[in-house]
């Protein structure tokens, strides 16, 4: 039998300087990562070429760019990234953002930098 998985027991690791994430299953064709953003904490805008990302937020509100479109998604809302969508995640609120990122296949190793100012 599996042993149940958070972030009490799951791998850590620090992303961004200030960042936090938990790898709760970390197989090569599926990724579950809980994310924790202090408020003003941006990711580097960025796409993958494989992986589809489903993002979504436990606590917060997370302002998502992804595509040129901006959302503004809150707790118990969710987004889909196709691959080779361009986007980026900011916490603009004053507390901490959670929430969810699950990607198929993982998106470890298939990340590509985009600059702020390319169009869709």
């Amino acid at each position: 039998m599996n042993a149940s998985v958070s972030t009490h027991n799951a791998t850590h690791y620090r992303w961004g300087g200030v960042c936090d994430g938990w790898h709760l299953l970390a197989g090569d064709d599926l990724s579950v990562i809980e994310e924790r953003m202090p408020p003003g904490a941006t990711e580097l805008r960025h796409r993958h070429a494989r992986a589809r990302q489903f993002f979504y937020v436990l606590d917060g509100v997370a302002t998502l760019e992804a595509g040129g479109v901006t959302y503004s998604l809150k707790a118990g809302e969710g987004l889909h990234i196709p691959p080779g969508t361009a986007h980026q995640m900011c916490n603009q609120c004053t507390v901490d953002l959670r929430f969810m990122v699950i990607s198929a296949p993982k998106s470890h190793g298939d990340r590509e930098l985009v600059p702020p100012d390319e169009v869709e």
